[in-house]
């Protein structure tokens, strides 16, 4: 009765993470007032109990009066934050994106943990609901690991973020001044601050860092699809930073955006970023009951979700390739005729992206093979506007290499003001 009690509770509440049942019992123990969360362990001198989340089955089934969609997501689950942490004189000064929720699960609270040693133990101080703290008290001269925690409204730990490490060091050291030349003594110039970002995006694929929506740098990802970006001489100040990969089609991802406040003479590390899967259609209208492919580019061997927003929302998964390629084959008989939209975010061990860009496709009485996009949408997101604006002001009068030989409209090997004027000319705003 028990098992069947908690089951029951998870359908008509929707809150399969947490649930309590009947107490059970055997002949050699006894659980009292069972809870299920999203993972623990309970051990006795003759017995150890180990919860997690686990789906039932992998299929969506439905009745009139409720609709059941076990299997991976079918549950809330949440992205995990991005972590900067700025060392000053006996502190470190930490901010992070907010953790998003899905299927009705909300970040309610956060927690910082802090360590001497690179992985833990933590010892975690709760912070409430903010996206800021300044640890302070701190030794100068020793390093500190810190991670974030994301609780839900009953406390329970949903989310980790990945380690942010910060050195603090005296005013003296940390101000990193210079003495300005002349015969009549010196005057401090403070140093520019520095940031330096880290993340995950596709295997081998283009990355590009805009700060305050300009290109600021771009680079590979490696093949395990790892990258990092270090920004040097910057301005004390708050800027907002946006990253996002380009896959091997062309398709590039949701940028995912984080503010940043750096401080004269000090090093602020941005660690965590998790750019969401790209995602693209075969056709842009389906004949209901054939199929049509859902693929993009992800993090390499990381699970694919990907929700096709109808009425009811479905969720199917998938695994890209060592590449980071995937794809889903979907039998549009379950859907409605009209438009739909879909998009995917990817899980790795416990690293999660957020949802990125939805793709559109209807679902008539044809089906249509989606057309090609155009060249001149240079950041594919079917607009010409002041974004591709941007990165072609980033690419001119610079050596062509990567992702810039897109950015040569008229293909004569450099980009000057005749591929703006042919840009202007597709303009769409």
């Amino acid at each position: 009765m028990g098992i069947v009690f908690v089951f029951f509770v998870c359908i008509t509440l929707m809150q399969p993470l947490i649930s309590t049942a009947d107490d059970i019992s055997s002949t050699n123990f006894q659980i009292l007032t069972p809870t299920i969360v999203s993972g623990g362990l309970g051990t006795s001198s003759s017995y150890s109990l180990i919860g997690m989340i686990f789906p039932f089955s992998e299929a969506t089934s439905s009745a009139s009066s409720f609709s059941l969609n076990p299997g991976f997501l079918a549950y809330p689950f949440v992205s995990t934050p991005v972590v900067s942490a700025t060392a000053g004189d006996a502190q470190v000064s930490l901010s992070w994106t907010a953790a998003t929720g899905y299927l009705g699960w909300t970040a309610s609270g956060y927690t910082v943990g802090q360590s001497t040693s690179s992985g833990g133990p933590y010892t975690f101080t709760s912070v409430g609901n903010v996206l800021l703290s300044t640890r302070s008290s701190l030794t100068n001269g020793t390093t500190y690991y810190f991670v974030i925690r994301v609780l839900d409204a009953f406390s329970n730990v949903i989310a980790t973020s990945t380690q942010v490490s910060g050195l603090p060091a005296g005013s003296e050291s940390s101000n990193n001044t210079t003495s300005g030349g002349g015969g009549g003594g010196a005057s401090p110039i403070s140093a520019g601050a520095t940031a330096s970002f880290s993340g995950r995006a596709f295997p081998n694929s283009s990355v590009v860092l805009l700060k305050d929506g300009q290109i600021a740098l771009s680079t590979v990802a490696g093949g395990d699809a790892r990258f990092q970006f270090s920004l040097g001489s910057l301005s004390a100040g708050s800027y907002v930073f946006s990253v996002y990969g380009s896959d091997k089609r062309g398709n590039r991802s949701a940028p995912l955006s984080f503010p940043v406040t750096l401080t004269a003479g000090a090093s602020t590390e941005i660690n965590g970023i998790f750019i969401s899967p790209t995602i693209d259609v075969d056709k842009s209208e389906v004949r209901r009951g054939d199929n049509i492919s859902l693929f993009g580019q992800a993090a390499a061997s990381s699970t694919v979700a990907i929700s096709i927003h109808s009425n009811p929302e479905i969720f199917v998964r998938t695994t890209s390739d060592d590449g980071g390629a995937y794809a889903y084959t979907f039998d549009t008989s379950i859907l409605d005729l009209g438009s739909h939209l879909a998009k995917s975010k990817a899980v790795l061990r416990a690293e999660a992206s957020e949802f990125g860009a939805a793709v559109g496709f209807a679902v008539g009485e044809v089906t249509k093979l989606k057309e090609s996009k155009s060249e001149n949408d240079l950041n594919q997101d079917g607009r010409v506007n002041l974004i591709d604006f941007s990165i072609m002001s980033y690419w001119y009068q610079r050596p062509l290499a990567g992702d810039g030989l897109k950015i040569d409209l008229n293909h004569d090997g450099k980009v000057d003001l005749v591929d703006f004027s042919i840009l202007m000319y597709h303009w769409t705003g």
